[in-house]
């Protein structure tokens, strides 16, 4: 038996029996999803987009807990409205959250949530609370590619749903909360996520439950969770509220390139 398919086999039992999950094998778990994720995907490559995206991801990522990771950051090239993290560090924005974001504060805030739920493992979490023989047949896939393309129809679409991307609304509100004290380390304002998450819940209450951001279906948001945000914002000193940034040049010229790409391509059906 290959060592890669032996280490597999002796790792999905510890999986399925709710062992920890080693930072190693998080990390590895994150590197396979994430090749599958940029085969299936329109990743954006351009430099100066890539350059921006990683600079606002670094200053996030590097006050946290987990700043050792070795973080990567990506756009994806369609206006559905959504972001998502995968295991180990990897961080996908699409470009519908840049076209809403007005502030560079707005797309922090959404980047700070999704580094949240990495930092706190909650996808790993959720393959140790799963049942042990959807936890064998997700790991085979994408560990050993023996699914083929089969990993990609089932776990990968463009809006970015994801395989154990359902979080409980104890694992939204801990990010919440994460998310909003990188912010302040960063130096950034938390008050992007108020604002960007109050538009997104708009946009759901208008539109009659069409063209609802698909955000929404991997991260419910309520109006009760965008008043905590803003309660632990109340509870900020002014003094330090007002020397946190919440918007930049660089973002208002970043979203500018952004806006000026041709059209994303539209999902195949």
């Amino acid at each position: 038996m290959p060592e890669r398919i032996w280490m597999l086999a002796f790792a999905i039992p510890l999986v399925a029996a709710g062992c920890a999950v080693s930072t190693q094998q998080e990390v590895e778990l994150g590197t396979q999803y994430s090749a599958q994720v940029d085969s299936e995907l329109p990743i954006i490559h351009d430099a100066t987009l890539q350059r921006y995206i990683d600079v606002l991801g670094d200053s996030i990522a590097h006050v946290t807990s987990r700043a050792d990771l070795d973080w990567h950051f990506a756009i994806v090239n369609t206006d559905v409205v959504n972001a998502f993290a995968l295991p180990g560090g990897f961080i996908y924005v699409n470009r519908g959250i840049i076209e809403h974001a007005d502030k560079m504060d707005e797309l922090a805030g959404v980047m700070a949530h999704e580094i949240g739920h990495v930092v706190k493992r909650h996808s790993v979490k959720q393959m140790q609370q799963a049942q042990g023989a959807n936890v064998g047949v997700t790991l085979a896939c994408i560990l050993t590619n023996v699914c083929e393309s089969q990993v990609g129809q089932t776990a990968i679409n463009v809006g970015g749903t994801l395989v154990f991307a359902k979080f409980s609304r104890e694992d939204e509100a801990e990010a919440d909360e994460e998310g909003f004290s990188y912010l302040v380390k960063a130096g950034i304002s938390p008050q992007g996520m108020v604002s960007f998450f109050q538009k997104l819940l708009e946009m759901e209450q208008t539109s009659g439950g069409s063209s609802v951001p698909a955000w929404f279906s991997d991260h419910p948001l309520t109006q009760d969770r965008i008043s905590d945000i803003q309660n632990m914002i109340n509870q900020l000193p002014p003094a330090t509220l007002g020397t946190l940034t919440d918007d930049s040049r660089a973002f208002q010229d970043f979203k500018a390139r952004i806006m000026a790409l041709p059209p994303a391509p539209q999902p195949s059906q």
